[in-house]
């Protein structure tokens, strides 16, 4: 849950981004709390991808100000930030010619861990994300999706970063493996708080794992609701994807983090 602390630990005031002549963002303003899972929903285009990469300086805005913890990019060391912050995304982006651990134990290494503590995070962070010991020595290639979706999470939270970004992350991945996944980031959030931003175009997904959901179309926000909120929001977007979801959408919203 969100805390108490009024100072976000992520701000963007009336943030702009432009692509060449393209205006992927236009005058977001918006706040994350510590502890609390905001989801950004929308469809392909409607600029979610862009507002994760400006909060760890992958982009800079065009106009406006994006802060972390209160600073913003050019008052602090962009490397820095980024080893604070972990990132998984839909393709995991596991380096093919290392082993998981080498690929987990990474950030940690280049922070000046000794090699016993590494290997120590290491074999703990595997049991976090649900795998067995063994996974360590393999490679990328030798796992299934699900299980190097696993390690991406497990890689992002090497270094116990206070910020969690997620872009798609169980996009990929089939069905049943979706859902397992699922359970299990809702089982992490309540253990570890960490402040998660999280893409996804799945209300299903917003509603099941959010604490707010803000809603973009067309590089702007619409709105910022809780699952309950959206499920009975007016708003002619939220309701048009409230509609096209289908049944079932209040049930999934009240239960929140008993999805587990």
């Amino acid at each position: 849950m969100p805390s108490e602390n009024p100072t976000p630990v992520i701000e963007f005031s009336d943030v702009s981004f432009h692509a060449g002549q393209t205006q992927v963002l236009r005058g977001l303003t918006l706040q994350v709390a510590k502890g609390e899972t905001l989801i950004l929903l929308g469809r392909s285009g409607s600029g979610k991808t862009t507002t994760l990469k400006l909060i760890n300086a992958l982009v800079s805005p065009s106009s406006g100000e994006v802060l972390v913890n209160g600073a913003t990019h050019r008052e602090v060391d962009v490397i820095r930030l980024r080893r604070g912050i972990g990132y998984v995304i839909q393709e995991v982006g596991l380096f093919p010619h290392f082993t998981v651990a080498r690929n987990i134990g990474l950030v940690p290494k280049i922070e000046g861990w000794k090699e016993d503590r590494v290997q120590a995070r290491v074999q703990e962070l595997l049991h976090l994300v649900g795998l067995e010991a063994e996974i360590a020595a393999r490679y990328p290639h030798q796992l299934s999706g699900g299980q190097r979706q696993r390690v991406g999470v497990a890689r992002a939270l090497a270094a116990d970063p206070e910020i969690l970004l997620m872009d798609e992350p169980f996009g990929a991945l089939d069905p049943l493996t979706r859902d397992e996944l699922q359970r299990e980031f809702l089982a992490l959030r309540q253990r570890l708080n960490k402040t998660v931003v999280f893409v996804t175009h799945d209300l299903h997904e917003a509603l099941r794992l959010g604490s707010r959901i803000a809603l973009m179309e067309a590089g702007k926000l619409v709105t910022v609701l809780t699952p309950q909120e959206f499920v009975k929001s007016d708003d002619p977007w939220a309701a048009a994807y409230v509609r096209a979801f289908g049944d079932g959408l209040e049930s999934i919203a009240n239960r929140g983090s008993s999805w587990t």
